[in-house]
């Protein structure tokens, strides 16, 4: 996550708690329910605020779940000093994300759920290797490669499309990386060789190569994920 995304989700986020706080405040003086320009704000909030917990989570995370409870509140839209309670939940449940993406965490969080996501599709070239399917898990192989240099490039700011916005492949997204320092020359021929091998696979050469060098670029794979994406 870059540092200008990470600014404008800490500026959403506070202006989200901001606008509970005091929503929940209001509600709690309130002799009489809040009029309807306070419940647009809570709509809003609770619209905006749901919105970002699926984008930075997912849909099955914590977070989703205790907003849904919340969501849940029977009067949810009725806010007086009898029934304010799920405000400050959600503005609870606001200050954990706050608190995740300030702290670090949520970047944390995400480098484990690739790495996991990653580990997955390593398991999978694998197996398919040893199931006599070299050219299937090459192809696999190439694709985690791409996308673990996507991922390295937005670590490090950088450009992952060209200036009219289409996405860099692995060949422009090697050169741009080992001239940025994130591995030096003979890693960056190693992704060449690998890359070679993934195209001769997704065209359907598959005679150019065999089994055993499948199983290197398997090797490669592993190591460079452990080495540059933990």
């Amino acid at each position: 996550m870059d540092a200008t995304l990470n600014d404008a989700l800490i500026v959403e986020i506070d202006e989200l708690v901001e606008i509970g706080e005091k929503l929940s405040k209001d509600a709690s003086r309130s002799s009489g329910r809040l009029g309807p320009e306070r419940v647009e704000e809570l709509g809003a909030i609770a619209s905006r605020g749901g919105q970002l917990i699926r984008r930075l989570y997912g849909p099955d995370s914590q977070y989703e779940q205790n907003l849904h409870r919340v969501l849940a509140t029977k009067y949810f839209t009725s806010m007086h000093s009898e029934n304010y309670e799920h405000v400050s939940e959600f503005v609870g449940i606001l200050k954990g994300v706050r608190h995740d993406i300030k702290s670090g965490m949520l970047l944390s969080f995400r480098r484990l759920l690739q790495a996991e996501i990653f580990a997955d599709f390593l398991e999978m070239a694998e197996h398919l290797l040893n199931e006599g399917y070299k050219d299937a898990a090459a192809v696999l192989l190439g694709a985690v490669i791409e996308d673990s240099l996507r991922k390295l490039a937005d670590g490090r700011g950088v450009p992952t499309t060209t200036p009219n916005g289409k996405s860099l492949t692995i060949d422009p997204l090697n050169v741009a990386l080992a001239k940025d320092g994130a591995y030096g020359p003979l890693v960056q021929k190693q992704v060449t060789t690998w890359a070679n091998l993934r195209n001769d696979a997704a065209h359907g050469h598959f005679a150019k190569y065999d089994a055993d060098q499948v199983k290197q670029m398997l090797l490669f794979v592993q190591k460079f994920c452990l080495n540059h994406l933990q």
